[in-house]
């Protein structure tokens, strides 16, 4: 007799340790809450440790709470620095949006690349000799609307676009798990990149919006967003299904707004080698982390 679909799921997780960046609110609770159900062994990685602590506590399971601020290059690294045995499973779940005008992270990067994209690529390398199965990066339909360009990253030069901003760093996740996938088959290494982004779901990235924007933004996603629980599940799937390196995996609605998980598509753009390889290059410029494994002969 088949297994069914919650002892499956049990099976996948149990036991097993997962990091869930920005795991005290939205997405990464509803993905925190789902793997504790299952017997995971969650670290819930928080800016607000207090705040991670109260939410853990309603969490039941094994679960522990660790300081994160993915806008400051000094705490990812005191938070790689501090992690003690193996990791089965990285989720790069925070993020910040629809800011409305350039702010800095502590480092000096445009706020949304700096922690969508420059601190979890700072993270994933730190962790990666600890990680034994695989990093889960969640991505955005955005990065259809997202174009990198590499000589104003930061958005120094440029007029800087709030949704455009998002949209670049979104698509720089795709391309960064693109060319992590690619550097862990070189060096022969069993660990996994992959990517999924969960439709319109009920999350915070809203909130620095002015009160205008905001209410229209909160009116529309009313009709057509699913629930934090829902969006998760894209995560979730990426997270415990075999599944090739370098998936993506969205809902399987129309437009990819909502439904079930599934492997989805993404733009050229995202799927280009060399301007992942480019960005990967920059990254580790910028970040002055680089990949710590060595290419097989």
């Amino acid at each position: 007799m088949a297994m069914s679909t919650a002892a499956a799921d049990a099976a996948r997780t149990a036991g097993r340790r997962f990091v869930i960046t920005g795991a005290s609110s939205g997405l990464g609770l509803a993905t925190a809450r789902e793997l504790a159900r299952n017997g995971a062994r969650v670290v819930l990685a928080v800016r607000d440790v207090a705040a991670g602590e109260r939410i853990a506590a309603d969490l039941g399971g094994s679960t522990e709470v660790r300081a994160l601020d993915l806008a400051d290059l000094g705490s990812v690294r005191r938070f790689a620095e501090s992690w003690d045995g193996d990791l089965d499973v990285l989720i790069n779940n925070a993020g910040v949006g629809n800011l409305p005008e350039r702010r800095a992270t502590a480092d000096g990067f445009e706020l949304q690349i700096g922690t969508n994209h420059l601190g979890h690529f700072a993270l994933t390398n730190l962790l990666l000799p600890r990680i034994t199965d695989r990093v889960v990066t969640v991505a955005s339909s955005a990065h259809r609307f997202g174009r990198l360009d590499l000589t104003d990253l930061n958005w120094e030069s440029r007029p800087y676009r709030l949704f455009a901003s998002y949209g670049q760093s979104k698509l720089a996740n795709l391309l960064f798990t693109l060319e992590l996938q690619r550097r862990l088959v070189a060096s022969r290494s069993p660990v996994r990149a992959l990517a999924a982004h969960p439709g319109v779901a009920a999350s915070n990235l809203g909130r620095h919006l002015g009160p205008v924007l905001g209410v229209v933004t909160k009116a529309v996603g009313t009709l057509v967003q699913q629930s934090a629980e829902a969006g998760a599940a894209p995560t979730l799937f990426a997270a415990t299904r075999d599944l090739p390196g370098a998936s993506y995996v969205g809902p399987d609605g129309f437009g990819e707004v909502r439904g079930r998980p599934t492997l989805v598509g993404r733009t050229t753009q995202a799927a280009d080698p060399d301007l992942a390889r480019r960005l990967w290059t920059l990254s580790e410029e910028l970040t002055g982390v680089t990949f710590p494994l060595r290419a097989s002969a």
